[in-house]
């Protein structure tokens, strides 16, 4: 699974809250919290759960939106090597531990291009992954990844709302390394059931970083329930598609916006 910065819980708040807020030009804050656990094997020969728990803050101003994400984490493994929050192949094996501290702060700028008829909106994006997970405890790399794509995003009617993210990752390899940069992507389609309730499905995967692994597939169904516009809870469930997945994870969140 991609964490999007992230990736799973990242994507929920933008892909299914986001086109309720796209007539909206004043400048905004966000402020939200999206526990979840994640369990499976990954495609290594042991299980691996992850509880994470980021804390973000986005604000936006007309078309452009800057977002920092500072979570914690804590793994339960006998040797995976995790970066933002997901696994992404091993490190040294041994017996299982828990570990838990500050994960990898993430930070995320985009700009929004308005798209005219059926055109979609497009949005270019750029993400930096700083390396503040503690490799030494098995919580990260130890090193920055660096990641540029584009969005895009379509309107058909009033209540359906497709997405598609797609985008490059520049990968810091920890000493004994060497991760490959990798291609990532999202995609999905978000339908507004009401005025207060949106609900959606999101396919979102990378490819593998570390020779001899799967690429990651998952696929991730939400729902987001507004209290206010743009404020709110939410639910999802992830389900893993490969074996560099995991094999199930559950999360909720909450958010407000000033």
């Amino acid at each position: 699974m991609r964490m999007k910065s992230g990736v799973a819980a990242v994507m929920v708040a933008v892909g299914v809250a986001g086109p309720a807020w796209a007539a909206e030009r004043a400048p905004t804050l966000t402020l939200g919290v999206q526990p979840s656990y994640f369990t499976g094997n990954y495609g290594t020969s042991t299980t691996t759960k992850i509880t994470y728990v980021p804390v973000y803050a986005k604000y936006k101003t007309g078309n452009l939106s800057l977002k920092l994400t500072v979570p914690y984490i804590s793994v339960e493994s006998s040797g995976a090597l995790v970066s933002g929050g997901t696994v992404i192949g091993t490190r040294n094996g041994g017996t299982v531990t828990r570990k838990s501290g500050m994960g990898d702060i993430w930070a995320e700028g985009r700009y929004r291009f308005r798209g005219a008829g059926s055109a979609p909106d497009v949005s270019p994006y750029a993400k930096i992954k700083f390396g503040t997970a503690s490799h030494a405890d098995g919580l990260g790399t130890g090193e920055n990844d660096y990641e540029g794509g584009l969005g895009f995003e379509w309107t058909v009617g009033q209540t359906v709302f497709p997405f598609l993210d797609v985008g490059y990752r520049f990968v810091g390899s920890p000493p004994g390394k060497n991760l490959k940069n990798i291609a990532t992507y999202d995609a999905g389609v978000t339908y507004k059931a009401n005025e207060k309730n949106f609900l959606s499905g999101i396919y979102s995967g990378h490819q593998a970083t570390q020779s001899g692994f799967a690429s990651t597939a998952d696929l991730l169904v939400a729902w987001n329930h507004d209290t206010r516009p743009g404020s709110g809870f939410q639910f999802y469930v992830d389900k893993g598609l490969s074996n560099g997945s995991p094999k199930y994870g559950v999360g909720a969140g909450a958010y407000v916006r000033f």
